[in-house]
């Protein structure tokens, strides 16, 4: 697995540049990075998948907007979250830095907006684009939740389903429903 996350043209830039003690790398690995944008936006956009969607933040293609809505039969069923998505220099090969703009109550959130997902960490993987983490993180909302241990002071209920039940109410008493984006004024 780790041959998949090694960029062979970067490690190739990198060490003729060390040659020449020069740094011509570093606009090659970014032309890489914003093809593989355009790649995965193609994908996102052509996908059809419900409740998902990204899109470049105005003219920067290494910095993304993300939207995934709560997942039905959950407390999230009729939220729509925004994310944001920033990929560094070595994308493909490093995880881009996913985190939650509008605030998500969840064991794997953290007060922050950064997401505890494998996937995005120790599992990343090369092959992985946008659109396998928008699902991967929906999934995640609407799985079975595991406290982690950076989140477990969030909540030291001896229920997590009693957890999720007092935000879902804190939820709808300040009128978040209704498919607005969380942390947006209605309509």
């Amino acid at each position: 697995m780790a041959s998949q996350n090694m960029d062979p043209a970067a490690a190739a830039a990198s060490s003729t540049a060390a040659l020449k003690g020069s740094d011509s790398g570093g606009s090659a690995a970014r032309g890489s990075v914003s093809k593989r944008c355009v790649c995965s936006l193609s994908l996102v956009q052509m996908s059809g998948d419900k409740g998902i969607s990204a899109f470049p933040e105005s003219d920067n293609l290494f910095k993304w907007v993300g939207t995934i809505d709560g997942a039905q039969g959950t407390v999230y069923e009729g939220l729509r979250y925004r994310l944001s998505l920033e990929f560094p220099a070595g994308y493909p090969y490093q995880a881009p830095r996913v985190k939650f703009v509008t605030p998500c109550f969840h064991p794997n959130v953290d007060e922050h907006g950064f997401i505890c997902l494998d996937i995005l960490k120790d599992k990343w993987s090369a092959l992985y684009d946008v659109r396998s983490i928008l699902l991967s993180i929906q999934s995640l909302l609407g799985g079975k939740c595991v406290i982690t241990p950076a989140l477990s002071e969030l909540c030291p209920l001896t229920s997590l389903s009693l957890c999720f039940l007092l935000r879902a109410e804190q939820r709808q008493s300040s009128q978040c429903c209704g498919g607005r984006t969380v942390g947006q004024p209605g309509r």
